[in-house]
């Protein structure tokens, strides 16, 4: 039997990631070096992933990434980081994370930017550690933005061929027709962000409108944030922080699910291409009607808060988080009425923007859906006329719709799948857990979406699960953020053999 796949191409450029890996692990490694603490479970990493690294570029020579080979790598390059990224927590061996499987949980969430955590008693871990969590997520945030416009697209990957039905790739690749310079054009405008909030959040400090935001808390808040990712090193998560510091953070949520290459459209200043993306209206109405809705029902139902500030701050941050995928907590929502926390759950299959760090099903796909079921409706009673469904004035053609509905389709299946099998298992262990409750686990880790219902809520953890659902989770949520399709790919026999 022959391949039809060179592996090898495919893992010369995983080596090429894993072996600049020594870089983001230099962030808490420093820290650790500062606070007096374990060097390491930093140093074995870096030294073990430049030796791999090294060894797997030498495969073979020149790495010629075809569309066998992209999919290959793609897959390959969030497992090995979230493999590498691991190895600092079993080597801490501090609390839950000290066990293998506990540590893959936990790095997976963080590469793949879900924010689900393992962790239950965050005193316990280094600041050194949980800064290389907020590093993870950073990464991860960063990777799937090149991944995404300078991969997926080129793949057709889940319909992202729909960002060059918004004209967001096409011009990219005009102005930056190379890899390398696509990727540094990100990386501004990622790192100016990050910047911008940790001036923010550090800054509201210093005026003494957040007293306990430290520098520290800064950093690892806003690598967290424009990733869209979630994990706080602090275990009630925003709550922890006044209201200033809620009402800051969902700018920038809402910012990092925002499409990377109308942001830099933006600010070249073209202003009217925001203004006339369909995509961006239909988001900012998403997040608007959610916001009403939730504030609606909890004025209605009552609840823990009190005041129309605090229930529209607490409305508005949560929406924006679940919506993007963020997963922070500005309050434990697990305390709402069930109608709140059903339209919450309803917010985990939206997303943001195609091009953004954020994950799920994303607004672009839920839009071509509702145009083209609208079109159907027409059609339906107007057979001879023909209505193409369109996107910012360009026609979407009908293999896209196609892709569209059977992403959406399968996305459905297996979280469908993944209730029953969270649901099952967590019977075998006697743990008690509703179906309501194995519906949210099962979307927040598919769709990288982080905090659940119940057990798994935004002031709880994963832990209570059995090892085979923590493993089901870590496979779903590496599936959900390399959007299904590639891992799929390579499941058919027909991908490795003639």
């Amino acid at each position: 039997m022959r391949l039809r796949v060179d592996w090898r191409v495919s893992c010369r450029l995983v080596g090429t990631i894993l072996k600049w890996l020594w870089v983001p692990l230099l962030v808490p490694l420093a820290l650790a070096l500062y606070d007096g603490t374990a060097l390491l479970p930093f140093v074995l990493p870096i030294l073990g992933t430049t030796i791999v690294g090294f060894g797997l570029e030498q495969l073979t020579d020149e790495p010629d990434l075809r569309t066998r080979e992209a999919f290959l790598m793609v897959s390959l390059t969030w497992l090995s980081i979230a493999l590498v990224g691991a190895v600092p927590f079993v080597l801490a061996g501090e609390g839950v994370l000290a066990e293998p499987i506990n540590a893959l949980f936990e790095s997976m969430s963080g590469v793949t930017t879900t924010g689900a955590t393992i962790i239950t008693e965050f005193d316990r871990h280094s600041r050194a550690i949980l800064m290389w969590r907020a590093v993870l997520q950073w990464m991860g945030g960063l990777g799937i933005l090149v991944l995404a416009t300078a991969v997926l697209s080129q793949l057709s990957v889940g319909g992202a061929q729909l960002m060059e039905t918004e004209t967001q790739t096409r011009d990219v690749n005009k102005l930056t027709p190379r890899i390398s310079e696509t990727a540094a054009l990100l990386w501004k405008i990622y790192l100016g962000l990050t910047g911008l909030q940790v001036a923010v959040l550090y800054g509201l400090h210093l005026v003494g409108l957040a007293p306990n935001m430290t520098l520290y808390d800064a950093v690892a808040h806003a690598f967290t944030t424009v990733s869209t990712s979630g994990f706080s090193p602090r275990g009630d998560s925003i709550a922890a922080f006044s209201p200033a510091v809620q009402w800051a953070i969902v700018p920038f949520m809402a910012t990092g699910a925002t499409s990377f290459m109308l942001l830099y459209f933006v600010l070249q200043g073209n202003v009217d291409r925001l203004r006339n993306s369909d995509e961006f209206r239909f988001y900012v109405t998403i997040l608007g009607v959610f916001t009403l809705g939730v504030s609606g029902v909890l004025i209605v139902d009552g609840g823990p808060h009190t005041g129309l500030e605090e229930i529209i701050r607490h409305a508005l941050f949560q929406v924006v988080s679940i919506t993007t995928t963020t997963g922070y907590a500005s309050t434990d929502f697990n305390l709402w009425s069930s109608g709140a926390k059903h339209l919450l759950f309803v917010c985990m299959f939206i997303g943001g923007m195609a091009g953004s760090t954020t994950c799920s099903i994303k607004t672009l796909r839920w839009l071509v859906v509702v145009k083209a079921f609208r079109r159907d409706l027409f059609t339906a009673s107007n057979p001879n006329v023909i209505r193409p469904v369109r996107l910012s004035g360009s026609v979407v053609d009908e293999e896209t719709i196609r892709d569209i509905y059977a992403y959406t389709l399968v996305s459905l299946v297996f979280f469908i799948a993944a209730t029953v099998v969270i649901v099952v298992d967590g019977s075998r262990i006697e743990l008690a857990i509703s179906e309501f409750e194995a519906m949210s686990a099962a979307a927040a880790t598919f769709f990288n979406v982080g905090p659940a219902f119940g057990v798994a809520g935004p002031m709880e953890s994963y832990d209570p699960f059995p090892e085979s659902s923590k493993l089901l989770m870590t496979f779903l949520m590496w599936v959900g953020r390399i959007e299904i399709i590639p891992v799929l790919v390579l499941l058919t026999p027909s991908y490795w053999r003639y």
